[in-house]
């Protein structure tokens, strides 16, 4: 209880503190002297229904700023008449204070103004030390509903933007590892700076902010061209930390949301692919909104072509359509083409050999529907695979694993390879491999016919131009001794062609027989059909007998 001079009348001021149930203290104190600083206990005291009374009054304040400790820090500076120190540890509580009891000016002219006190403490935020600065913005989080908090919150915001700003442009021709500054203020005269092995030392002072207040960091940061490589790798220090010391569920789950919605705000070059499949694979059990996730998978779509095959190997939720989450891996793949398009062909064939090296884990799959491999190996362009050879392999164990489907399925996921794009090698295998329909063999010999046709076209060609009369000429330049080189080769490679050709020809021979014994045995069941039996031939009418 803060004593004064002999009252003459007491009044009893209750401070309601957030958790229901607690005790709620209480203080007996002199209204004149609380009214003389306060306009709003000034009305309140002036008003006749209150003077009526002769008893003590009871003034109960819900939400006042800083519960009971704030309620006494505004009674200290009544019952002191103002003299009462001004700390950064506690500016932004007494100017919510002078706004919440309405402390703008004061009602006798001898009385000290609070809220000027405590702006004249803000002009002089520049010579906070660094951990003053992080500890006001600590307590402002804590303000945040409060009148007046605002004003305060974004003095020390701006200050705290200011400092990293300075740390992030303090060497530029260094790495964002290399070296920082460090602020700090031992009197209001000197700023010091210390120097630190990392720019990055900051982040442990910051990770225990709200994701509310680091919503407005981040923001300020971004305002300011803070550099998006250091907010990036501050977001995922902050997370990794919040997740690890977080008890609550709600909490945790809240962090990862505005993680997620402030990495999509960057550059999509300076957030790391790797780091985003981490978040993805938490939030799974986290249950994070169904925006939110669409977001994180757009990200990660955008730079798939960044992730390894071990990234990409995510176990599926149910487990029952496939192993693994095939319809994933799709949205990924949708996002890519959506951002980054057809265009950039470095990038798109990166995807396709990615995508390769997943199409032969998921084969083997048994549960994997043929809709969703045919799904997978179409998701990409012609462009992104310059051989099909890896395709022919995955559809080859697929077929093996899946021995019961039938032709016509077989046909829809043959019909993903493009013949002209497999090896020599592949054709050979794939014509005696008896897993595949016939009619998709024969494709792949007509096509590797054509393909063996033209080579020997431009064969030719090659020959005519050595025999020209201007060969002589030609060889002057040192390029074409090597040219002439490639021919030899070509040439050897042509008669291994024609061999082989041979041997496909003869096999396409037998499959036309086939094809045509079958065709014959097909007619003449139809003909049955049509003109049934029915124990010898019909018997015509009596009277043409």
């Amino acid at each position: 209880m803060l004593m004064g001079r002999r009252p003459s009348l007491w009044i009893s001021v209750c401070c309601c503190c957030c958790w229901p149930g607690s005790l709620v203290p209480s203080y007996l104190l002199l209204k004149e002297i609380l009214s003389s600083f306060s306009c709003k206990l000034s009305k309140l005291f002036n008003n006749p229904s209150a003077n009526s009374s002769a008893k003590a009054l009871k003034v109960i304040f819900h939400d006042f700023p800083g519960g009971p400790e704030g309620f006494e820090l505004f009674a200290r500076f009544c019952y002191k008449n103002g003299d009462l120190q001004i700390t950064p540890s506690n500016t932004p509580l007494l100017h919510c204070i002078a706004h919440f009891m309405e402390m703008s000016k004061a009602t006798l002219s001898s009385s000290p103004c609070l809220i000027n006190s405590t702006r004249k403490s803000l002009e002089m935020i520049q010579f906070w030390t660094w951990s003053d600065t992080v500890n006001s913005l600590k307590q402002c989080q804590e303000l945040s509903a409060i009148s007046g908090s605002s004003a305060v919150l974004n003095k020390i915001l701006d200050s705290l933007l200011a400092r990293i700003a300075a740390i992030s442009d303090a060497s530029p021709s260094d790495s964002p590892e290399s070296s920082a500054l460090r602020f700090s203020c031992d009197t209001r005269s000197t700023v010091s700076v210390k120097t630190g092995n990392s720019r990055s030392w900051w982040f442990e002072d910051l990770v225990l902010l709200d994701p509310r207040m680091i919503e407005k960091v981040i923001k300020g940061m971004l305002s300011r061209k803070i550099e998006h490589g250091t907010i990036s790798r501050f977001l995922f220090y902050y997370l990794k930390s919040r997740l690890s010391n977080a008890a609550l569920y709600e909490k945790k789950k809240k962090a990862t949301e505005v993680t997620i919605e402030l990495l999509n705000c960057l550059d999509v070059n300076s957030v790391s692919c790797k780091r985003l499949f981490g978040i993805l694979r938490v939030s799974s059990s986290l249950k994070i909104s169904r925006a939110c996730r669409s977001t994180l998978e757009a990200m990660i779509g955008a730079q798939i072509d960044q992730a390894s095959l071990d990234n990409l190997l995510i176990p599926s939720s149910t487990l029952i359509d496939s192993i693994y989450d095939v319809n994933l891996i799709l949205r990924f793949l949708k996002s890519f083409l959506d951002i980054v398009g057809k265009e950039l062909v470095a990038r798109l064939k990166r995807v396709g050999r990615l995508m390769d090296l997943y199409l032969a884990e998921v084969a083997p799959d048994s549960c994997l529907k043929p809709a969703k491999f045919v799904a997978l190996i179409a998701s990409l362009p012609d462009a992104a695979r310059d051989c099909h050879d890896a395709i022919y392999r995955a559809i080859d164990m697929y077929l093996e694993v899946h021995s019961q489907l039938s032709d016509e399925e077989k046909m829809k996921i043959c019909c993903c390879i493009n013949y002209e794009k497999l090896s020599s090698e592949c054709c050979k295998h794939l014509a005696k491999n008896a897993k595949f329909p016939s009619r998709i063999t024969i494709q792949a010999l007509v096509s590797q016919h054509s393909k063996l046709r033209s080579l020997l076209q431009d064969t030719n060609n090659i020959k005519s131009t050595q025999k020209s009369p201007l060969k002589g000429k030609q060889c002057e330049d040192g390029e074409q001794i090597i040219l002439y080189a490639k021919k030899l080769d070509l040439s050897i490679e042509n008669e291994k062609l024609k061999a082989h050709l041979q041997g496909m020809h003869w096999r396409v021979m037998e499959l036309e027989k086939v094809c045509k014994k079958m065709q014959t045995q097909m007619t003449s069941i139809m003909k049955s059909r049509k003109h049934p039996a029915t124990g010898g031939s019909r018997s015509l009418p009596r009277l043409c007998s």
